[in-house]
């Protein structure tokens, strides 16, 4: 019987504030590239790369910190598909005295600069948040702001650069829009889609959520699901049990248990065993992810 691939992808470090206390957080060019090649050393398929501002630590969507992560990257010569975020310039930052207005603070920026870093870099995948809505970080509320227009622009672009996006979807509505840019001829199917679960005032973890949202999606769509924080590891079983592609990595979650902190490499093995443990399934190598997700070849 053959088993069933599963594409893992790492997380290895995000664009959100972090507890300050995690003793090996990424935050460095240098960092984020070593974290990559210890997740694709544990066994991942894919490494999903933010990166951010080496002094202060907070996210960046400095083109020269990706260059150098990605240059970093290739010249080990380590075999790892790579996926970029095209999630940061989309911070709006409400005024609540002006309405409609936004804080000096907010960082939101048209389509040539969320896509230039990918234009460049050429990755093999990159996100597409595919979504508005209210957020939280911390105290801050704000709003993930990408207009449709924003999107399909964006869509266009990667579709140009021969780039494969992950639709990452945070709610039904997100899913429908992913459809219809198919439809439209924006990207090319099948489409890969990523829910998100478990962020605040977007779908929920839950076995429910995952059924409901999946069969919203085309039949052939590739798609996956993660949780955040101590969810991380029972919503991967979960989804992977229901057919999906799975997620873990220090963006999503910094905790192996209660108190102790993890590493990339720590959750990609543990992610990795329940796969094999589970029988009937197996990770995708990088090789074979690339043919399942009919990727250009690096």
């Amino acid at each position: 019987m053959s088993l069933k691939k599963t594409i893992l992808t790492c997380a290895v470090t995000g664009g959100a504030p972090f507890n300050p206390k995690h003793p090996s957080m990424p935050i460095t060019p240098k960092e984020i590239a070593d974290a990559c090649i210890e997740a694709a050393s544990a066994g991942a398929s894919i490494v999903h790369i933010h990166v951010r501002d080496p002094e202060t630590g907070q996210g960046s969507r400095d083109r020269q910190h990706f260059k150098e992560v990605v240059d970093r990257v290739r010249q080990t010569g380590v075999d790892i598909v790579l996926n970029l975020t095209c999630g940061m310039g989309a911070y709006f930052l409400p005024d609540p005295h002006r309405e409609g207005h936004m804080l000096p603070e907010s960082d939101v920026v048209g389509v040539d600069e969320r896509v230039a870093h990918v234009e460049e870099l050429l990755p093999e995948i990159a996100t597409l948040d595919i979504v508005t809505n209210n957020q939280v970080e911390g105290s801050t509320e704000y709003i993930y702001f990408s207009p449709l227009h924003t999107l399909r622009a964006m869509a266009k672009r990667f579709q140009n650069a021969g780039v494969k996006p992950e639709l990452e979807v945070f709610g039904p509505g997100d899913i429908l829009f992913g459809n219809k840019l198919v439809e439209e001829g924006l990207v090319d199917g099948p489409a890969m889609m990523q829910m998100v679960l478990g962020v605040q005032w977007a779908a929920p973890h839950g076995v429910e959520t995952i059924l409901y949202q999946k069969n919203l999606m085309a039949p052939d769509t590739h798609w996956g699901a993660f949780g955040i924080g101590r969810e991380q590891m029972p919503m991967l079983a979960h989804t992977l049990l229901l057919g999906g592609n799975i997620r873990v990595g220090l963006e999503d979650n910094l905790y192996l248990s209660r108190g102790r902190w993890a590493t990339n490499g720590q959750l990609v093995e543990r992610a990795y065993n329940i796969v094999e443990m589970l029988g009937g399934y197996s990770v995708a190598t990088p090789a074979e992810t690339r043919e399942i997700l009919n990727l250009r070849q690096p």
